[in-house]
């Protein structure tokens, strides 16, 4: 595994929201490799290509056509070589049944996609500068869900 930089993985449908996603990694001072993928499909693709270099943390919106958020994580937590693998669930809903479904299934974190850019590139900086083995060993409710 490369320690030289944070691969960071983007699945989701929306180009303004991989954009600006993409565009705060690049003002914030951490040194990432930012991936970004138009749905589940492409997404799972590129995890099951013997190629590919697992990222660090992905980054998941619920709300996506062909394969949506739900059904990849479900896909990623059955397979023991994606173990490693942090999941934020990214997504604009605050939906209770949201949040509680992919805690159930394994997502570490929860973000509420913020709607300013400051907001999201301190978000974005927090996440990846986690320290994910202590954040998922004590996993809650209460810590799940990142509150901003």
């Amino acid at each position: 595994m490369n320690t030289d930089f944070i691969n960071i993985c983007l699945a989701d449908d929306d180009e303004d929201d991989r954009l600006f996603f993409t565009d705060a990694f690049d003002e914030l001072k951490i040194n990432t490799k930012v991936s970004t993928f138009n749905d589940g499909v492409e997404l799972m693709d590129f995890l099951h290509h013997p190629d590919s270099i697992l990222p660090n943390v992905l980054f998941l919106d619920l709300n996506m056509p062909k394969k949506n958020g739900q059904e990849c994580l479900l896909e990623i937590k059955k397979d023991e070589k994606f173990s490693d693998i942090a999941v934020a669930i990214y997504s604009t809903s605050s939906s209770e049944e949201d949040i509680e479904l992919t805690f159930i299934n394994g997502a570490n974190i929860y973000i509420k996609k913020p709607n300013d850019f400051e907001r999201l590139k301190k978000i974005l900086s927090e996440v990846v500068t986690l320290n994910w083995q202590y954040h998922t060993s004590g996993l809650n409710k209460d810590n799940f869900l990142m509150r901003m």
